[in-house]
């Protein structure tokens, strides 16, 4: 019989796989993309500002640890999380983070708080809302992602069409945005965009795993 030293050496070295996966803030990032839907590598590469040979090397590291799996289709492979856990980890692993690390605080009001875009929003009473009419809900998130799973009630409205398409939001109703949680300023630039033409508009910071992790449902 093994030692009970060797079987936690066994247990806490497979732990720590996880931990050298996801030890890169690009890492990170990739995760937190994926969290809003599959992508190609070509389109994780561009949103997460990296070349397409660096983007596969940080996949093929996370996909070594069981976190990600891949499909490939014709010239292109595409990337998704493993399972709904993973999405899970990394939310968990956001909200230690921010809960023990004051520099997460510092950066988030220097760019986000201080705008004054974001509002304390009970989600039950936002949908009741919705449903009567009184408030708009804009996912200004890609298309894709969208289509991946979206608040009930909300309104596809990719921040690079914002301009083009104000003439579909009501101006008589306060207007919601949101888009892939607390550290994505899609939503934080569709407001300023939206009050410089007279919208009430304010920022939604759940992301979707957070609304999913609340008990809320999820429209795909």
């Amino acid at each position: 019989m093994k030692s009970h030293r060797s079987f936690k050496n066994a247990i806490y070295q497979q732990l720590a796989r996880l931990g050298k996966a996801t030890a890169s803030p690009k890492r990170l990032e990739l995760l937190d993309l994926l969290s809003q839907a599959p992508r190609t590598v070509e389109s994780l590469a561009k949103e997460s500002n990296q070349t397409i040979a660096n983007a596969s090397r940080h996949l093929q590291v996370l996909r070594g640890a069981r976190l990600l799996e891949a499909d490939k289709r014709g010239l292109f492979v595409t990337y998704r999380l493993a399972d709904d856990g993973v999405a899970d980890f990394f939310r968990s692993l956001r909200l230690l983070a921010e809960s023990r690390l004051a520099e997460i605080e510092r950066v988030t009001r220097e760019y986000v708080t201080d705008r004054d875009t974001m509002e304390a929003v009970d989600r039950q009473a936002l949908l009741e809302r919705v449903k009567r009419g009184e408030v708009v809900v804009l996912d200004v998130r890609p298309m894709e992602e969208y289509r991946a799973g979206h608040i009930p009630g909300a309104r596809s409205i990719p921040l690079a069409e914002l301009e083009s398409r104000l003439g579909e939001i009501p101006l008589d109703r306060e207007v919601v945005a949101y888009c892939r949680g607390p550290y994505c300023l899609f939503a934080v630039e569709a407001v300023e965009r939206l009050r410089a033409h007279g919208f009430k508009a304010v920022r939604l910071e759940d992301s979707l795993a957070d609304w999913r992790a609340h008990g809320m449902e999820v429209q795909t």
